[in-house]
């Protein structure tokens, strides 16, 4: 037997969207990434709806021959969700969202894709994509009509042909494979895997030193390193010996926040769309009311209520209690006092509840580093474990005591050291002469210290701006 070792990442991205579309989810059986886009409601509403919809195949009893048409029906019934919402909320009506889902059953990996968010499998050093992009420009690949090269520039490679909408005709593909152990499999939204090459991301899985919450942390830093303009979530799973596996479920973008998709599991159809279609207009959302069954005398309504409200204390006291246990068992790095520190506990209060507190302030200043990991530090980076935020701190001492001064190249030939605020800056890789063309690919890719390299699409943006290129000295991010 076997088990999933996992790690979920989400980022808004360095583009103009105000709100995150992406939705992942990663249980012991279950792992699951979808991408939304398009309506009123946006994505957001269409990737967490259909995440809510998906959780119920974690825990369940399948075996290997009917787990395929299992997850087909679970999809084609999250898919009929979206058409509900859309009946009742008109105004959503075009929005839809990609989806990846794959449901362990032993060693078998049932997988369900549509739309061009992507799966990676890295066995034995080797990186295979195992899903296919529903997509125009993969259109043209398959036709030959377009080289791999030029699919990666094409001006439409964001344009999909088969998304989940609401249609009866929006069908995934479906495949059943076998797990081994030493398997690392990735779920990626177009945020990755538009902008960094395929070699970087094999190089970046094969670091199996790493645990899985490093490398999907170091994924997301090297696409938004790479400018990524679009949302970025990924799941890294490892597949490990039973009872070595993760246990604790993961929840992240759109999915996590909108919390809707926790609760209406247990709605009809109907009530479920009204309660989201609610929700995406920013009203309220309300339980559904239950007729009294025959008339009752005063005491016995009291006595009832009373009963429902001792156990909705009961329900959240507990709730409460298993959140507060999980919450001190997570660590992160941040900024305290103008020092890199580790804390305890995660970084959201709740209430006037403070879910975290110092562990350990550092004596490293966070002055000292590069501008760029002053920014990660003050917005915190996770860690799955106390040995995980020593790694990030020791990590970040090396890279303080580097000589980080960029060599600046203005599109008139002069140099400097600082990147003008109406320019695009392009990262060039240490050894290339700054005056090399600026449309060449060239990128260092950023995780901590890492020194991988990633490929660089500023140069390709349909931004006017002027571009200029940046040349970092070894050793910087």
């Amino acid at each position: 037997m076997v088990a999933f070792r996992y790690a979920a990442r989400s980022n808004l991205g360095l583009g103009s969207k105000s709100r995150n579309e992406d939705s992942a989810y990663a249980r012991p059986e279950l792992l699951v990434l979808c991408d939304g886009m398009g309506g009123h409601a946006a994505g957001d509403v269409a990737s967490s709806l259909v995440v809510g919809e998906l959780v119920h195949l974690d825990g369940e009893s399948h075996g290997a021959d009917d787990a395929l048409d299992i997850l087909e029906r679970a999809i084609e019934e999250a898919n009929g969700r979206l058409a509900d919402v859309m009946d009742v909320y008109p105004d959503s009506d075009g929005m839809g969202t990609t989806c990846i889902a794959m449901m362990r059953v032993g060693t078998k990996l049932a997988v369900a894709n549509i739309g061009d968010s992507r799966a990676y499998l890295l066995r034995k050093g080797r990186l295979t994509r195992i899903t296919k992009d529903h997509s125009f420009v993969q259109k043209l690949l398959d036709e030959g009509r377009i080289s791999k090269d030029e699919a990666r520039h094409h001006p439409q490679r964001s344009l999909v042909t088969r998304v989940l909408t609401g249609r009866e005709e929006d069908a995934p593909d479906l495949s059943l494979r076998e797990l081994h152990t030493g398997d690392r499999l990735l779920l990626c939204s177009d945020g990755l895997s538009d902008y960094v090459a395929e070699d970087t991301i094999a190089e970046l899985l094969g670091q199996t030193d790493r645990t899985p919450g490093q490398v999907a942390d170091q994924l997301v830093q090297v696409a938004l390193r790479a400018a990524a303009r679009d949302n970025v979530t990924v799941v890294v799973a490892d597949v490990v010996h039973a009872g070595a596996g993760t246990t604790k479920p993961q929840v992240v973008g759109a999915a996590s926040e909108r919390r809707g998709a926790q609760v209406i599991s247990q709605l009809t159809p109907a009530e479920k769309a009204a309660m989201l279609s609610r929700e995406a207009s920013g009203a309220p959302a309300e339980s559904p009311v239950l007729a009294e069954e025959e008339p009752a005398g005063p005491w016995v309504r009291w006595l009832r209520r009373a009963l429902v409200a001792t156990a909705a204390l009961l329900v959240v006291g507990f709730v409460g209690w298993g959140a507060w246990t999980w919450s001190q068992q997570q660590y992160f790095v941040g900024e305290e006092a103008g020092r890199v520190t580790i804390f305890r506990g995660v970084s959201q209060d709740l209430g006037p509840l403070d879910l975290s507190h110092t562990e350990e302030r550092t004596d490293l200043a966070v002055e000292a580093l590069p501008t760029f990991y002053q920014d990660q530090v003050r917005r915190t980076l996770s860690a799955d474990d106390r040995a995980g935020a020593d790694t990030i701190v020791a990590e970040l001492r090396a890279l303080a005591g580097a000589d980080c001064v960029p060599v600046v190249t203005l599109p008139d030939g002069s140099v400097t050291t600082e990147v003008p605020d109406d320019a695009v800056a392009v990262t060039v890789a240490p050894g290339t002469l700054h005056t090399a063309p600026l449309g060449r690919r060239l990128d260092t890719g950023v995780g901590l210290g890492s020194g991988i390299v990633a490929p660089d699409t500023a140069a390709t943006t349909d931004d006017a701006r002027p571009t200029v290129q940046v040349l970092w000295p070894e050793g910087c991010p």
